[in-house]
């Protein structure tokens, strides 16, 4: 499977959920699948989908669900031991590692070399960590959600973009519509 077959997979989970997502083909493709206002389409800003959501769950208690990728997690690997040391019940950090910085040419990222997220996190102090093979994460993402526990997902997917539309939402909409949502 491939990260948009995910996200189709994962959409009716996600549905109602605060949902922050990482940059770029990520953001299109979850836009284009299931857009709801719940969604906060990261636009810019590699790296800090997982940070951005962390700080939501921290500021309230909705359930906050970050979907990063791995190359975006590597880019800010600062976050694991903030995310580790301070984990709120209400966060789950899912990282979709296709081994590829799949917004900018499917470069390959160390994570599908020789790195390990699942240890890096679990390293920084993230005590609830699960690897996920693709097919299984609807499943898998469920029963976190229903652990009611802080956790750090690492789902591993083959690497591939579907073609997507550009998000033509303003991103001062995208804000103003998700802090409504937050609100409500």
């Amino acid at each position: 499977m491939i990260r948009s077959e995910i996200l189709k997979d994962i959409a009716p989970i996600l549905r109602d959920q605060l949902v922050v997502c990482n940059i770029g083909i990520p953001s299109q493709e979850l836009h284009a699948i299931d857009d709801q206002p719940t969604n906060f389409y990261m636009l810019g800003t590699m790296g800090l989908a997982s940070s951005i959501g962390f700080g939501l769950a921290l500021a309230q208690d909705k359930l906050v669900i970050s979907i990063d990728g791995d190359g975006s997690v590597l880019t800010n690997l600062g976050t694991l031991p903030t995310i580790g040391n301070n984990m709120p019940p209400n966060y789950i950090l899912m990282i979709i590692d296709n081994g590829s910085y799949g917004s900018t040419g499917d470069q390959p990222t160390y994570a599908g070399m020789r790195t390990d997220l699942a240890a890096m996190a679990r390293a920084a102090g993230c005590e609830n960590v699960v690897e996920v093979q693709d097919i299984d994460t609807g499943r898998v993402l469920q029963e976190v959600i229903d652990s009611g526990k802080g956790t750090v997902m690492v789902v591993k997917c083959d690497s591939g973009n579907a073609k997507m539309p550009v998000i033509s939402m303003d991103p001062v909409v995208i804000k103003d519509r998700f802090m409504k949502a937050v609100a409500a």
